[in-house]
C-alpha cells in the first residue's frame, strides 16, 4: 500500500498545484523523483513529527493541499497535540496517512507500534478515517482524498486481503445470511479475508467496509433488520473497541447484543516476534476470531 501512496501522491502532485507533500524522512526516498520535480512541494523536515504537522497546518491556511506521511505513531499519537490545534481547532484539512498498521514492523519495537491511533482520533471532530483492505482501495481512497479539503485519516498497513472490494459506499455485503441468520459480521480493511475464513460454516451475514469515520450506521441498522438476530461482531485490526460506540448509536432503537475484536487492551506485548505472533496474542488470527465468532453467535 506505500507503494501506491507513493506512486498516487507523485502524479497527484503532477496535476494539482495545491498539493504538497510533507515529510518526517519517512519514505523520502521514495519521492526522491517527485522531489526533483516539484522542489516547492515536497517538504522532508527530518525527525520533527510535531513540525510536520504544524507546516501541513500553515500550508492548508494558505489554500494548499497537504499530505502528511509518516509511521502511524509518529503521525498521530505523537503529533497529537498539533493535529487538535494546528487543523482541527484553526478547521483547516490534510490528508494524513500512516503506514505501518497496528503491528506490521515488530522487529522495530513497540515504538512502531499504533494500534490506538483511530481511537486517539476519534476524540476529534470532523476527521473522515479510511482503513483499505487492498492496494487498489488505497488509490481510490487517496485519490478522492487528494481533491477534497476534509481533514482524513488514511491507515495503510503492509497486510491486506486478496482482492479488492468496493469503497466509497458505505457498508458493503460480501457474504448473505439467511433470513434466520445469527446476526451481522462486520470486517474493518485488512481483516476481511481472515474474518470469512472464521466464519465459513456460520450462518451470518459478512460486511465490509474500508472506511470507519464516519461509520455507516444506516447501512448497519438495515443488515441487522434483515438478520434473524440483532447481534453485530466486529473485527478491527486496531485496538478492541474502538467502534463500539458507532454501533451503539446505530442500533439504539433495539435491543442487541455485540461484541468487538481487535488488538487487545489487557495484553502488552513486550516479545518482538513477527506480524502473525501478535495476531495470535490479540485473538486476530483465523482460529482466534472463529472461537469468539462461534461463541458469541453460539451460546
Amino acid at each position: 500500500m506505500r507503494d501506491t501512496f507513493v506512486e498516487a501522491a507523485s502524479a497527484a502532485l503532477d496535476a494539482d498545484p495545491r498539493l504538497a507533500v510533507v515529510l518526517a524522512d519517512i519514505s523520502a526516498d521514495r519521492f526522491a523523483d517527485a522531489a526533483a520535480r516539484h522542489p516547492d512541494r515536497v517538504v522532508n523536515l527530518g525527525i520533527r513529527e510535531q513540525l510536520m504537522i504544524g507546516v501541513a497546518g500553515g500550508l492548508a491556511l494558505t489554500g494548499m493541499r497537504p499530505v502528511v506521511h509518516t509511521f502511524a505513531p509518529f503521525l498521530i499519537e505523537r503529533a497529537f497535540e498539533q493535529i487538535k490545534l494546528d487543523l482541527g481547532h484553526q478547521d483547516v484539512g490534510a490528508v494524513l496517512v500512516s503506514n505501518g498498521g497496528s503491528y506490521d514492523v515488530p522487529s522495530a519495537g513497540r515504538t512502531h507500534m499504533a494500534p490506538g491511533d483511530v481511537a486517539v482520533l476519534d476524540s476529534l471532530p470532523g476527521w473522515t478515517v479510511h482503513v483499505p483492505g487492498h492496494a487498489t482501495e488505497a488509490a481510490r481512497l487517496l485519490e478522492d482524498a487528494f481533491r477534497t479539503d476534509e481533514r482524513v485519516y488514511v491507515r495503510l498497513s503492509e497486510r491486506g486481503n486478496a482482492a479488492a472490494r468496493p469503497v466509497g459506499t458505505g457498508l458493503v455485503t460480501v457474504r448473505a445470511g439467511s433470513p434466520r441468520s445469527l446476526g451481522v459480521v462486520v470486517a474493518v480493511g485488512p481483516m476481511l479475508d481472515r474474518v470469512l475464513a472464521a466464519t465459513e460454516g456460520l450462518d451470518v451475514t459478512v460486511a465490509y467496509t474500508a472506511t470507519v469515520r464516519p461509520f455507516d450506521q444506516e447501512g448497519l441498522n438495515r443488515l441487522v433488520a434483515a438478520a434473524g438476530q440483532a447481534d453485530v461482531l466486529i473485527v478491527e485490526p486496531y485496538l478492541e473497541g474502538t467502534s463500539s460506540h458507532e454501533i451503539a448509536a446505530a442500533l439504539s432503537d433495539r435491543r442487541h447484543r455485540q461484541l468487538s475484536l481487535g488488538v487487545s487492551r489487557a495484553a502488552e506485548v513486550r516479545a518482538y516476534g513477527n506480524a502473525a505472533d501478535h495476531d495470535r496474542v490479540h485473538g486476530l488470527d483465523v482460529e482466534g476470531i472463529a472461537n469468539a465468532a462461534r461463541e458469541f453467535f453460539l451460546v
